[in-house]
Order: C-alpha cells, then sequence, then structure tokens
C-alpha cells in the first residue's frame, strides 16, 4: 500500500487528533520546557497547526477542503473537543475551521527591530481548542471512538489518502491495555492504505527527547515501549520530512516520540501532518 493518493476537494482526507486531557497534564513539560503546563503547550500547538492547515488549504477563491479534522479529548470524559461554533463536532472541514474559531487571542512574539535587536510585536492568534486537565486517561476509550468516527469516514472515502490519528499523551492508559483498540483502528484501510497511529509521549522527566525510533532499544519504562509497539511506520514522503529537518532516521522509523518537549511537539505534528500529494 503506497500512501501515495492524491488529496484533492474530491479526494480528502483526514487529520483526527486524540488529545490526553487527564489531570496530570497540568504538569509542567520536561526537558527544555519548565515552568510550561503541558497542556497549555499542547493547546498552542494544536491551535497553530489547525492556522497552518488552513493557510495550507487557501486559494484565491477561498479555503478548499483537502481535509476533515477532528480533535477529540479525553481525560474527565472523551469527546469532542472543538471549542465554540465547532462544539461537538468529531469531523469539521478546513473551510468549516476557518470561518468558526472561538475566538482570536492578541499575542506577542519576538521580531527584529532592523537595528540587530528584538522587540515584541501583537499578532493574531485564533483559538480552536483550549487547554484542559483533570480526570484519568481513558486512552482505549479514546482509540475506540476513533475507530468509530473514521469507519464511517472511509465507508464514503474509499479511494481516498487514508486518515493519520496523532495520540498525544503523558501517562499510561487507565482503562486497560490500548493494544487491541490501536490494532483495530489501524486495521482500518482505504485503497491506498491503513490508517495511520502516530503517538507522542510528553514527560515530566529532565532527558532528551527520543525521535522517530526504529526498535525499543533506549526507551525507559514498558508504557513507552507499548505506545512505540502500536505506533505506525512512517511512509517514506514523512521520512524526507523529517530528514530535511536535519533528524537522522532509519526506513524503519515509527511515528513516536518520547520525553517529547514543546519544540518536539510542534516539529512532530508538522512532520505528521505534510501531505505526501496536495492538488
Amino acid at each position: 500500500m503506497s500512501y501515495s493518493a492524491e488529496i484533492s476537494r474530491t479526494n480528502p482526507s483526514v487529520f483526527l487528533f486524540l488529545i490526553d486531557q487527564s489531570g496530570s497534564m497540568d504538569d509542567d513539560f520536561g526537558a527544555g520546557d519548565a515552568q510550561r503546563k503541558k497542556a497549555d503547550g499542547v493547546a498552542d500547538a494544536i491551535n497553530r497547526l489547525l492556522q497552518n492547515l488552513v493557510i495550507k488549504c487557501a486559494k484565491s477563491e477561498g479555503v478548499r477542503d483537502y481535509y476533515s479534522v477532528g480533535v477529540i479529548g479525553y481525560g474527565g470524559k472523551v469527546a469532542p473537543a472543538f471549542a465554540g461554533a465547532l462544539a461537538g463536532k468529531e469531523l469539521a472541514p478546513v473551510s468549516e475551521i476557518a470561518d468558526n474559531p472561538a475566538r482570536v487571542d492578541e499575542r506577542s512574539k519576538k521580531v527584529e527591530d532592523g537595528a540587530g535587536g528584538l522587540v515584541d510585536e501583537s499578532v493574531k492568534f485564533p483559538i480552536w481548542f483550549d487547554a484542559k486537565a483533570s480526570g484519568g486517561t481513558p486512552m482505549c476509550e479514546a482509540l475506540r471512538k476513533a475507530e468509530g468516527i473514521l469507519s464511517q469516514w472511509i465507508s464514503g472515502h474509499q479511494a481516498s489518502f487514508p486518515p493519520i490519528i496523532i495520540n498525544i499523551t503523558d501517562g499510561e492508559s487507565t482503562d486497560g491495555d490500548p493494544t487491541e483498540a490501536a490494532e483495530a483502528v489501524t486495521r482500518l484501510a482505504t485503497d491506498d492504505g491503513n490508517v495511520m497511529l502516530f503517538n507522542l509521549h510528553l514527560s515530566s522527566k529532565q532527558a532528551a527527547p527520543i525521535q522517530f525510533p526504529d526498535s525499543e532499544a533506549g526507551l525507559p519504562d514498558k508504557h513507552a515501549e507499548l505506545l512505540y509497539r502500536i505506533s505506525s511506520p512512517l511512509p517514506p514522503y514523512m521520512r524526507s520530512a523529517a530528514r530535511d529537518e536535519g533528524l537522522e532516521i532509519s526506513d524503519g522509523a515509527r511515528g513516536f516520540v518520547f520525553n517529547a518537549d514543546l519544540i518536539s511537539v510542534i516539529r512532530f505534528l508538522d512532520i505528521g501532518t505534510r501531505p505526501s500529494n496536495l492538488r
């Protein structure tokens, strides 16, 4: 299976994000990002990604629906996690996302002042997804939810590039071993390939990230090893994208990052959502 189907308005694809919203997501990032809550950092990264997807799909006549996107939160409950007008939607086309941010915040970023220094500049930052942190980590239920959503979508898009799931978590599943649920959702397939599941592990440990490994060697615990095992191999175009970012990865690399800091989160999301063949 080639993962090479052209992505177009008549043949779109799907990104589905599963976001751990358990109580421990209120802890600080570990490596390189102390004093930043994991839930806040992930929310910023998801909102930035949604904004970039809108820009990527924008053409002169408007935003083209190359993708539908879903964000499912799992913590105190497992449910769609869009805010505002999109609340309750399991999947929304990119044009609908473009038209319906819950709000637009003012943020500050550093820019060059033309004299060798940096100054703060105010920028608009659209928000579709808010940080939450409460309850346990019902990862199995979240994966079963994903299976139901994507099974229905695939039934009407059999020729499309297969959906990509990105699961972002900082802890061990509290509702059982997620292996069976992960295998069930990745058995779903379009004519172009199986659904891909990538896992991003956030940690409070002060340790360097392990990015896109090709074996369990070096992973520190059984939970990290399990997440690695249920992660899909990176297809060739994603391996090329990772190498373009300066990462040394093998042909057996999987879509898994351990002990991610915020920079690694953003890089992981960028690589994991690059289209292979967008028209």
